[in-house]
């Protein structure tokens, strides 16, 4: 609702970026990486992202040959000829906790599978953060960045005098950045009514189950209508970080540890709530 000139009926991740939403991009960046099967957990005008796919126009973001006075379209590259994306209504108000539940039935027999909040870009090498998923051996992991605020980080005695003022990002202070790999039995830790951070993340954590990948890279999650501008201005300049398809970066997937099960990744985007 911070996002200016968006109504309530235009979900955040289709807010757009270019000739493209927020969701596409992201969708865009996992299938760089060879993660092509998707899982859309709707929620808030969940029938804006049904429509924006079942009309989609390759066109919008292609190059093509148009011939016969237009009768005639040839795609000299596509998009999303080779995803597959499942859709699912999890609820006009669920939680990403209960939004991961209601789709636990399409993730039968995936031991390991990535999900996301749907409203960041990053540049981050997700093999990476796989990789180290994989020799860490926990249930879940999640990105970890600096925020991207603007606010100054006080310290104070108890008589109110100031003795230090930093800003945010020479505090230390790291968020969630909303980019996860979890194992299948992230199912067991979870209940109904529960949000995936509030109680079962503890709970993982007090078992020594919970990864933070620590990244200091390019993340940005578009909140406020100074991250949409943001984002808006690093599109126009050309090479946005985030689009590593366009920047020459390498997509290599991360080898499994040895004696390790074949596992395949898929990806279940969390709309979570209103814009």
């Amino acid at each position: 609702m911070r996002l200016r000139d968006y109504s309530e009926n235009v979900p955040k991740p289709m807010v757009p970026i270019g000739y493209r939403p927020i969701l596409w991009h992201l969708m865009k960046y996992y299938a760089h990486f060879g993660h092509k099967d998707f899982i859309l957990c709707l929620g808030h005008r969940g029938d804006v992202i049904k429509d924006y796919f079942l009309n989609y126009e390759e066109c919008v973001s292609n190059d093509f040959v148009l011939s016969e006075g237009g009768k005639k379209r040839e795609l000299l590259n596509s998009d999303i000829s080779d995803w597959r994306i499942t859709f699912v209504e999890t609820g006009e108000e669920t939680n990403i906790g209960q939004r991961l539940m209601a789709v636990e039935k399409h993730l039968k027999g995936e031991r390991v599978f990535l999900a996301n909040y749907s409203d960041g870009l990053t540049d981050l090498p997700l093999p990476d953060q796989v990789a180290h998923f994989h020799a860490q051996n926990k249930i879940a992991s999640f990105l970890c960045v600096k925020p991207n605020l603007s606010y100054h980080f006080v310290e104070s005695r108890d008589s109110g005098e100031v003795v230090s003022i930093k800003s945010i990002s020479q505090s230390g202070i790291r968020v969630n950045g909303g980019f996860f790999v979890l194992r299948s039995e992230i199912f067991d830790y979870l209940r109904n009514g529960e949000d995936l951070v509030a109680e079962p993340f503890h709970q993982l954590m007090a078992e020594g189950q919970l990864l933070a990948y620590n990244y200091d890279g390019f993340w940005l999650a578009v909140d406020t209508a100074k991250d949409k501008q943001r984002v808006d201005d690093l599109y126009a300049a050309g090479h946005p970080p985030w689009q590593l398809w366009t920047n020459g970066t390498d997509a290599v997937l991360p080898a499994r540890p040895a004696g390790s099960p074949p596992e395949a990744p898929v990806h279940p985007l969390e709309h979570s709530g209103k814009p």
